[in-house]
Parts: structure tokens; sequence; C-alpha cells
């Protein structure tokens, strides 16, 4: 024979309170809900203020002697996002600049990385090298470097603002290519296959147009 439940009467939870109870508890519970939303708004939004406009660069000074203490700070994260990025660039000016976008989950930008810390090595009185870690994690960033030394500091960009203001947030690698004067003259898309083609890339573009 099917179950058949008993013929009851249900009253709901209000009903059984005392009306003034039910609304003094609402009445709590609205007050919490609305401190909790104004506390994750002040938290996210003093994240989302420091990372929009990010940290300068640790200072090197500018002029000749640039270049050399740009080169001291290898294989470390010297500033955070677009201001990081503008400060260190402005120290640098009135030498060319060779700007590597690379991320710890990048294979190729593994397979490259001996290049760059040959070319940097090769060429370290005449141009500055910087990295780009973009869309990266901060402590994977870190172990990467440690493990496989590139030989230039590199400004973290966790949300690739950089990045995309250089048009180079689609592909990891991409290098970038900067005059003495602070302007963008070439864009290399996609890993070098070998130590040759970057080298060729900065006498052609960085070297040879100067003199």
């Amino acid at each position: 024979m099917p179950f058949r439940p008993a013929n009851r009467r249900f009253v709901s939870a209000e009903k059984l309170l005392n009306p003034y109870v039910v609304a003094r508890v609402e009445a709590v519970m609205k007050l919490r809900l609305a401190h909790l939303l104004v506390g994750a708004t002040l938290l996210f939004g003093a994240c989302g203020d420091e990372d929009s406009g990010g940290q300068p660069a640790s200072p090197i000074g500018t002029g000749a002697a640039a270049l050399g203490e740009n080169a001291k700070q290898a294989d470390t994260l010297v500033g955070t996002g677009q201001a990081g990025f503008e400060s260190r660039m402005a120290s640098l000016k009135g030498h060319p600049v060779v700007v590597n976008q690379w991320a710890s989950w990048c294979e190729s930008c593994r397979f490259e990385f001996p290049f760059f810390r040959a070319a940097a090595a090769k060429y370290s009185t005449r141009v500055a090298f910087l990295g780009l870690d973009s869309q990266d994690n901060r402590s994977a960033a870190e172990e990467f470097q440690r493990e496989l030394p590139a030989g230039f500091p590199s400004i973290f960009d966790p949300d690739a603002t950089v990045a995309r203001e250089l048009g180079g947030d689609t592909s990891w690698p991409t290098t970038f290519f900067f005059a003495p004067d602070g302007e963008l003259v070439h864009t290399r898309i996609g890993a070098y296959a070998t130590q040759e083609l970057l080298e060729q890339d900065i006498r052609l573009h960085l070297l040879e147009k100067r003199s």
C-alpha cells in the first residue's frame, strides 16, 4: 500500500514567532549584511587602487651609471605595474632598451631565457635589458628567476596592464625594442629560436640605426 502523508497543516516559522521578534531578527541580519558589504568594498577597493597604478621601480639613477645599476638588479622584481615600468624606463632614457615580456608558466619563455642572459652580458655596456613579468604569480615568478636566471631585472605586471599598453598581451613571450629616446621601434611576437636571431634584432633595431 503506497505511503500517503498525513493531512497535516504546516505553519510557517514567521507565524510561530512573535511578529516583533521576527522584525528585530530581520533588522539585525540586514545590519550585519550591510557591514559585511561595506568591509568587502573597502578591502577590494584598496587592493584595486594599489594594483592599478603599481609601485615605482627601485631607484637606479640616470645617465651613464643607469646601465650598470640596472644590471646589478638582475633576476629580481624591481617595481610593479605601470608606475614601475615608467619609472624604470625614465631612468634608462638615453640608452636603447630591450624589454622581454615573460611569465613563469610560459614554456617558450623558458626556452629563450638563456639567449637573453647571454645577450645581456654581451651588450651590457651598450644596451639595457628589462623584463616584464605579466599575468603571473609573484612567488612563482621569483622561483622561476632563481631556477633560470635571465640576467636582467623585471617589472611585475600581474594583470598584464603594461603588456596590454604595449600591445603584447596576446602572446608570451613578446620582446619590445625601445630607442634611446623611449620610442618603441620594433616588436617581436613569440620566442627566439636562436641567440643569433635575438642579437640580429638588437643590432638592426637598436645599434646600427644609431651609427
